[in-house]
């Protein structure tokens, strides 16, 4: 008989969703994937080296122009000198240089320390390694991390702390004193850090990014992953990238050889180009995607639902208390259903889900598809005395 590696886990939310858009004819903001494409230079580059013969297998790490653009962009944003020749792996996209970071680290028995709402990666790939995984909740509304609950749970089995900046779902994005929070927690201890930071130009109001690979010391015990499938509207590309002190990487790469070994060769070398010619796409795609956030939160203003701006990513957290009292896996269902309109809820990323009424939109769209979905949602309002939980859909 087989055995269920992964018992409970059904198929991830994204995809529900996903499909249930697609089978109610819904505008999707649920999935995180924009609704247009990526810089026309840039898929012009993929055809011109996918003409021009660069078409087999790159090299395990990753194309070399590509990972000496990587380090130079680093170097420019963070103040990190890295070497491109053993501190950087291009990898088949962010989830799976998560699944190796975590590889890398985790034995059994060992804890990992992640927090709620999490990315729905990062338990599995913690128990497929034997590992038990410690969940912390982040303190709502705004979604704060207790530091003194992360001092509190950890002990001699603690191997690594997977902070996620900006925060997907969240929108949340850290301060310096998390920064020093975490410095005190972990001095002395033999923990590693994952440093998922897939959205890292996607900062607002003016805000830095805080990248561990600003910190020297914290750098030293960190995997820090990022996407260039998020930094160029292109997620369909699957090409993320991980950077890692040399004992580490090496792990990582002995891991990855036998995962996927190389990832899409002509991508890697359009992106190298891309990021040599167009630097400027990054340092803009902060304020190209608060346009896109305030519209929405402005457009969504007249309706019900109670928005908090995010601080990053392209993802807005959304609570509908003042319509319903319905559990979020439903009231996002029948936002779908009825509504023509999908997001997800946010439960399915906890352990032990709050009572909170809180489901998140993308708002990576064009601003007609945000206008539009803005008028169906203004129209779904709570009945008089009571919740909206038998209400049908209808115009105002």
């Amino acid at each position: 008989m087989l055995r269920n590696k992964l018992p409970g886990k059904g198929t991830t939310i994204f995809s529900v969703m996903s499909q249930m858009a697609q089978d109610h004819g819904a505008i999707n903001l649920s999935q995180g994937f924009p609704d247009f494409d990526g810089p026309p230079a840039l898929r012009e580059r993929v055809a011109y080296h996918m003409g021009h013969g660069h078409n087999q297998y790159a090299p395990l790490a990753g194309v070399p122009q590509l990972r000496e653009q990587i380090a130079t962009k680093v170097l420019d944003l963070y103040g990190c000198k890295i070497n491109p020749d053993n501190e950087v792996a291009v990898t088949p996209g962010a989830t799976e240089a998560i699944f190796c970071a975590i590889t890398t680290v985790v034995h059994a028995g060992d804890e990992v320390i992640v927090f709620d709402p999490a990315y729905d990666t990062y338990e599995p790939s913690v128990t497929l390694n034997g590992g038990v995984t410690k969940h912390i909740a982040l303190h709502y509304p705004d979604f704060s991390i207790d530091w003194q609950q992360v001092r509190d749970s950890i002990n001699e089995r603690t191997r690594l702390l997977i902070l996620n900046n900006p925060h997907n779902p969240t929108g949340t994005v850290w301060s310096d004193n998390d920064i020093q929070q975490l410095r005190e927690v972990i001095a002395g201890r033999d923990i590693h850090l994952l440093s998922d930071e897939v959205y890292e130009h996607i900062v607002f109001d003016t805000k830095q990014h805080l990248s561990l690979l600003r910190y020297p010391d914290l750098a030293a015990r960190s995997f820090v992953i990022s996407s260039f499938g998020k930094t160029y509207h292109a997620t369909g590309w699957r090409v993320g990238y991980c950077i890692a002190p040399v004992p580490m990487m090496e792990e990582f790469l002995r891991i990855h050889q036998f995962i996927n070994f190389s990832t899409n060769t002509p991508m890697q070398y359009a992106l190298a180009d891309f990021l040599h010619d167009c630097p400027q796409h990054h340092y803009e795609l902060g304020n190209f995607y608060q346009e896109k956030r305030d519209l929405f939160c402005a457009l969504m203003a007249s309706s019900q639902f109670s928005l908090i701006p995010s601080g990053g990513t392209y993802f807005q957290l959304a609570d509908y208390s003042a319509i319903s009292d319905e559990i979020d896996t439903k009231f996002a269902a029948r936002l779908t259903r009825e509504y023509k309109v999908a997001a997800i809820p946010i439960s399915v990323f906890y352990k032990q889900p709050p009572d909170q009424h809180v489901i998140r939109f993308c708002f990576a769209k064009h601003k007609d598809t945000l206008r539009e979905v803005a008028q169906r949602l203004i129209s779904l309002q709570s009945p008089e005395g009571g919740s909206d939980s038998n209400a049908t859909n209808s115009s105002q």
